[in-house]
């Protein structure tokens, strides 16, 4: 079976393993405070154009997302997202395990989250007599890409900002695929443009390139204290955490990141772009490394028989949309042969 099901099948990029068997026998200091970890900040500072922006790594997406919010949120808050956002959907609940209310909101099939859906949850709230009694809307959580593949423009970035400084809330981004939402040919945002808008977002690794691991990038002064306190607490303290920032070293040394991730958009792109010109439908417009095909039922089924895709929705009596999402380590010609089979199909 040749997988398009997910972008983390594969083990980590042939440098990472380079540099990993490279540095094994040597002997750091524990959690993140080596050399490794240190350098690899450095150069996350300089792609962000920014020398004061606090850099943690972490081992995943769950542990950056429930530990920042957590530690972001009082007792009485909770994060809004979209309904199909993945701490909504795709965490087990852990958001609301820390004791924090996920609030969700309605969005496009495209899965973005809008200044006006978060303005008028906040105004909701606040003209409430009894808003006392309810969950205090205080943290906005979005993905770049979301979870149906579309990348957030600047100017809704921006929106969402402005929304958040006018009501006191934080913005924070997932970016578990950052590097595929930045080399698509929609996007048009800078790791200096989420430093101005977002109070703190993660450098996804584990989807794109790494073995493991998430780089959390604060900008807010106010949720850098006593932030390792909570990493640790929450199980994302690493204790060989050179392991972590050696990964990140090699992503970013010489640009590594951004190549392979444009790898995955190119193919991708690729993917979508044949099957659109023989008439497939799509249920968001192509825009990452994420694309949903609406097929038949019947060609789905033969087209599983060769290759692992994701089902995603019932789109008719006889039609769904699946998930075919390509990654750092998509082989050219394992695409060409998903494209050739499924316009053979059709």
């Amino acid at each position: 079976m040749i997988c398009f099901n997910c972008d983390y099948t594969e083990g980590a990029h042939p440098a990472i393993i380079d540099l990993l068997t490279k540095t094994n026998f040597e002997q750091t200091v524990g959690y993140g405070e080596d050399e490794y970890c240190e350098k690899a900040r450095e150069f996350i500072k300089k792609e962000c154009g920014r020398d004061d922006v606090y850099v943690q790594f972490l081992v995943g997406g769950t542990q950056a997302n429930l530990t920042v919010i957590s530690s972001a949120l009082r007792p009485h808050q909770g994060a809004m997202a979209a309904k199909t956002g993945h701490i909504n959907v795709h965490e087990s609940g852990a958001i609301e395990a820390t004791g924090h209310k996920v609030i969700a909101l309605d969005c496009g099939p495209d899965g973005k989250l809008s200044a006006e859906s978060v303005e008028n949850c906040v105004n909701a709230h606040w003209n409430d007599e009894t808003h006392e009694h309810q969950v205090q809307p205080k943290l906005v959580y979005i993905s770049d890409s979301t979870e149906n593949g579309a990348v957030y423009t600047r100017a809704e970035l921006k929106a969402l900002s402005d929304v958040c400084k006018k009501y006191g809330l934080y913005l924070y981004l997932d970016g578990a695929r950052l590097g595929y939402a930045f080399m698509s040919p929609k996007n048009d945002v800078t790791l200096a443009d989420l430093c101005e808008f977002c109070d703190a977002f993660y450098i996804g690794g584990t989807k794109v390139g790494a073995m493991m691991g998430e780089a959390v990038v604060i900008t807010n002064p106010a949720l850098k204290e006593d932030f390792r306190y909570l990493i640790k607490q929450k199980g994302g303290m690493f204790a060989k955490g050179r392991l972590l920032g050696i990964q990140f070293y090699a992503l970013f040394e010489n640009g590594l990141y951004w190549q392979v991730s444009k790898h995955a958009i190119d193919e991708a792109f690729k993917i979508a772009n044949a099957l659109k010109g023989a008439g497939v439908r799509f249920l968001a417009e192509p825009e990452s490394n994420q694309i949903f095909p609406i097929l038949k039922d019947s060609v789905i089924a033969k087209i599983n028989e060769k290759y692992l895709t994701a089902f995603w929705s019932k789109e008719g009596e006889d039609e769904s949309a699946i998930r075919i999402c390509t990654s750092w380590a998509t082989r050219s010609e394992n695409s060409d042969k998903l494209i050739e089979d499924i316009l053979a199909l059709l």
